[in-house]
């Protein structure tokens, strides 16, 4: 029983390294942004547990998640399209609102992305001064279900606004840009209205507000790079990053083996040692086993035996 614990033990010591490994690879690949969609859409329709129509209701998100806010507001598409919504979070949608396919009901989910903005939604050459702000439509026919079926979600007459709060002022001499990106993740500029803080949009996605970033001059006499050349903007950082995902596995892989190499050698002491015991209870039983008479033979002690099985007799007794 102790042996075969100790085998499953070994088994699973074994594939610890590996799974290490296959975890940390999986950790460093990012979750796309449909895949976040997807969570977040979950996690924000757990908030509904008697939904009125017309209400916000916040939800709530996991600690690895902690930044990122959500909510949702079920309402019907006829009532949408003839009255809009006032006020939805920093959203403001008009009347003339259609939603294809059609549905009696619909659900919209607000994302406030904060410090997970430029994770999910890099984009190169800029700098974001406000937070991802998205808004998605989805049927609400079934509030129980999971992955709801997304739907198209546009202004037919005048566009939906988004006032962004805590806009961070754009450096001297750069223009703020409203960004939006798509459910491909595809980026458009538009210009910012109404003082530098309101974005309009006819569809739904994911917008913020970002400015052109600027890179720093070099200094004086030293060129950007070895060559005379310059990188590719964003390529060293690329490259560091890379370098340090590789040295991580590689480390991790190595550190396995030795895991492993560890654990096969206590295995192999521990059978040698059970081995080692059998052998010194199979000398004692032998040595106990049958006691035989010390007798003194000149100035020396040695064993005899208490009983002769066969007598001795001479040969020439049995000659006739």
């Amino acid at each position: 029983m102790r042996l075969l614990l100790l085998r499953r033990m070994a088994m699973l010591l074994l594939s610890l390294p590996f799974l290490c490994s296959l975890h940390l690879l999986h950790s460093t690949a990012q979750q796309t942004p449909r895949d976040l969609d997807a969570l977040l859409q979950d996690y924000a329709l757990r908030a509904f547990v008697r939904p009125k129509t017309g209400l916000t209701y916040d939800g709530l998100l996991p600690s690895n998640l902690s930044g990122i806010q959500i909510a949702a507001m079920r309402l019907r598409s006829g009532s949408l399209r003839a009255r809009g919504v006032a006020s939805y979070k920093e959203f403001q949608i008009p009347q003339g609102v259609i939603v294809q396919p059609y549905v009696e009901r619909l659900v919209l989910v607000y994302h406030n992305l904060g410090n997970w903005s430029l994770a999910y939604y890099p984009l190169p050459g800029y700098n974001y001064l406000a937070p991802l702000l998205g808004l998605l439509a989805y049927d609400a026919s079934n509030l129980s279900a999971t992955n709801l079926p997304e739907l198209d979600f546009r202004a037919s007459g005048n566009p939906i606004t988004i006032r962004f709060p805590d806009v961070k002022p754009a450096p001297p001499g750069s223009v703020p840009k409203c960004v939006w990106f798509d459910l491909n993740g595809s980026p458009s500029f538009s210009n910012v209205v109404a003082g530098g803080d309101v974005c309009s949009t006819a569809q739904q996605g994911h917008f913020s507000i970002a400015v052109e970033s600027v890179a720093p001059s070099p200094a004086p006499g030293i060129s950007p790079s070895p060559t005379g050349v310059p990188l590719p903007r964003g390529q060293g950082k690329k490259g560091s990053n890379s370098s340090t995902k590789v040295l991580i596995i590689v480390g991790s892989v190595l550190g396995g083996w030795l895991l492993l190499s560890l654990l096969v050698f206590l295995v192999l002491w521990l059978r040698k040692l059970k081995r080692r015991k059998r052998m010194q209870q199979m000398e004692r039983a032998a040595e106990a086993g049958e006691t035989l008479r010390v007798t003194p033979v000149g100035q020396a002690k040695a064993p005899v035996a208490m009983v002769t099985r066969t007598q001795p007799s001479l040969e020439s007794e049995y000659v006739p």
